[in-house]
């Protein structure tokens, strides 16, 4: 036998197919809800994923005020920036985050399951996250995905 009778399908930029994806975090857990929505965003969900390639979905995420912290981390989980000047680290409790912003919180979990490399500043880019129900990505017909169904 001197031919292969199979080949390694490996996806690349021509064959991706990227669907458009509307996730609701109303209720979920940051952690559990992050990890899903990375793995959307990679691609590891679909048959032809390749890890060095975007083959993921583009992601909006609605509903970010709802989304639940367990235990104490309202008050302990702590999210620390630096301004750039000496004596410029700041902080603020997930709580007073949530009250700001509640967008930077799904954002920063997402951010730190992805890969800290090139792929991963690309693919964070196909994330949108929303507060409310309201998005401006109606054009791109996303679907609803259901992420207690979705394993």
């Amino acid at each position: 036998m001197n031919t292969l009778s199979y080949k390694t399908a490996s996806a690349n930029k021509a064959t991706v197919d990227k669907q458009w994806v509307v996730v609701d975090a109303d209720g979920q857990n940051l952690g559990r809800f992050a990890s899903e929505v990375a793995k959307l965003l990679r691609g590891k969900h679909k048959p032809n994923f390749t890890p060095h390639v975007d083959c993921g979905d583009n992601v909006i995420v609605i509903n970010a005020e709802k989304i639940n912290l367990t235990g104490n981390k309202l008050d302990d989980k702590t999210y620390i920036r630096h301004t750039g000047y000496p004596g410029g680290q700041r902080s603020l409790t997930a709580r007073v985050q949530q009250q700001k912003n509640p967008a930077v919180i799904v954002e920063k979990a997402v951010k730190g399951m992805l890969p800290k490399n090139k792929l991963g500043a690309e693919l964070f880019r196909n994330l949108n996250v929303y507060v409310g129900t309201e998005h401006k990505h109606e054009a791109q017909k996303p679907k609803m995905v259901n992420l207690n169904e979705l394993k």
